[in-house]
């Protein structure tokens, strides 16, 4: 057991692995950090990465001229004053890419003034979405099944009609695919993050210092009624305030240029940039991380519904009052993830479909491509079962059918999209994909006893289950 060690008030436990991310492969990543919820840095990984040449000077640093001359200077993105705090985060200010490059210390003759300027961080830029065309980088295998991305080039994650983007700029809420660009000494707030997703960094120069803390002791950094967390660990914390705080420990992680953070859910962390560094950042779920998606719609709801219990009498719907409430706060409601679920599952099925009907074998649910999409099932039913014992009256007022998104052609697109990613994380052949708009009647045999409406929680997880035991009974049979 590694001993711990006091710094600047913390407890420090260990340090993050480092793993040479060309020595594992997709299963023992995904058995040993994402199933386990570990972090991990791996390296080795962005050796081919358009961004690490384009975007990283001669000596090291970033190559800000280069994004001055090209359009990417022109993108409006979301600015941090890492000195100011708004709420529970830092303060944001819009501007253009090339006015944050100009307020970047030493770029101006007044070399005296740069101290005095704010310690700006940019975050967020939705850099993949507004520039598809550019090839920045490729996604590491590892992080390639990614079903929160893979949803949102398709569908909104927000459904109902008062929520669906509300006026905003379509690329400021259509994935979790970020760049962010900070000089020495900015610093992003103790956070878990969105979704309480998995996310991964990747540092194309400069180098990060990281403190995290498991899921497990993030009670310790929460007031006494568990409403509000410790902004920095940093600061002059109130000891009143946050009483538990000192018993927390803290793995630490100095990241350096070329290597890769895996962030599991949950995890809370507060990071530093040491020098001036550029990172490329993605949240995104999975099979592997859904419960603790769910564990957060579920609080938040708790939250929201406590929130405006005093109005509950006199309000006419007060259960879609709460759902509106939750969207707004959380990113998505009941109904939006609900959605989410059927769609990305129906998607499964279809690749579970394939897998079976292109096999030869009647060893093919054997295979750790079967083995994974079953998992991922799996995991889709147990969370729609927590749904149906949540006792939450959601008003999910819709059904979906398989035979309807079988003539959507957006859903098809999703189902390629899936397909490609299990291709290449199973480094299998391709199988034959046999889906066309429209659907295939010996497919739709295997949902003929389910409802032709998937309308609840509960239906979900029966289709799941009646599906699956037709597939694994019928196996090569199938077509």
């Amino acid at each position: 057991m590694m001993e711990e060690k006091e710094m600047v008030g913390l407890r420090i436990s260990g340090q993050v692995e480092k793993v040479n991310g060309k020595e594992i492969s997709y299963a023992e990543f995904a058995e040993k950090y994402m199933k386990k919820n570990q972090p991990v840095v791996l390296t080795g990984l962005m050796d081919d990465w358009r961004a690490c040449k384009d975007w990283v000077s001669p000596d090291a640093t970033p190559n800000l001229s280069f994004f001055l001359s090209t359009p990417f200077a022109s993108s409006r993105v979301q600015v941090a004053d890492c000195a100011t705090k708004e709420f529970s985060d830092q303060k944001r200010i819009d501007m253009s890419v090339s006015e944050f490059i100009n307020e970047w210390p030493g770029r101006t003759q007044k070399e005296c003034q740069s101290e005095l300027k704010p310690l700006l961080y940019l975050k967020d830029w939705h850099f993949v979405k507004e520039y598809p065309e550019y090839s920045a980088y490729r996604t590491p295998l590892f992080f390639c099944d990614d079903w929160l991305n893979m949803y949102l080039d398709k569908y909104p994650m927000q459904n109902g009609p008062d929520t669906h983007h509300q006026g905003t700029n379509e690329i400021t809420c259509s994935d979790y695919r970020f760049v962010y660009i900070g000089t020495k000494g900015t610093w992003t707030p103790l956070h878990a993050d969105v979704f309480r997703s998995y996310s991964w960094s990747a540092n194309v120069c400069g180098r990060k210092q990281w403190y995290f803390l498991s899921p497990s002791q993030s009670h310790l950094i929460f007031d006494r009624n568990m409403k509000n967390s410790v902004y920095s660990i940093f600061e002059d914390v109130d000891a009143k305030r946050f009483p538990f705080l000192q018993q927390a420990t803290w793995l630490e992680c100095t990241q350096e240029q070329n290597e890769i953070i895996f962030v599991p859910s949950g995890w809370y962390h507060q990071v530093h940039n040491l020098v001036d560094t550029i990172s490329i950042n993605h949240n995104w779920f999975n099979g592997y991380n859904l419960p603790y998606v769910w564990d957060l719609l579920l609080r938040d709801y708790k939250e929201a519904t406590e929130y405006i219990e005093d109005i509950k009498d006199i309000c006419d719907d007060f259960e879609g009052l709460c759902q509106r409430n939750l969207a707004a706060n959380t990113g998505m409601n009941f109904c939006d993830f609900f959605i989410f679920l059927v769609r990305i599952s129906f998607a499964n099925l279809v690749q579970l479909l394939n897998l079976s009907s292109s096999s030869e074998s009647t060893n093919w649910k054997s295979s750790y491509r079967a083995q994974n999409i079953m998992f991922n099932l799996e995991s889709v039913r147990d969370i729609a079962l927590k749904m149906k014992f949540a006792g939450v009256e959601a008003n999910y007022d819709f059904g979906i059918g398989f035979r309807t998104l079988l003539d959507d052609f957006i859903f098809l697109e999703l189902c390629k999209s899936l397909g490609s990613t299990y291709e290449m994380i199973h480094e299998q052949g391709k199988v034959s994909y046999n889906l066309e708009q429209g659907g295939d009647v010996k497919f739709l045999k295997f949902f003929e006893s389910a409802s032709s409406q998937t309308c609840s929680p509960e239906d979900l997880a029966s289709l799941i289950d009646d599906v699956c035991a037709k597939i694994s009974v019928a196996g090569p049979a199938l077509l």
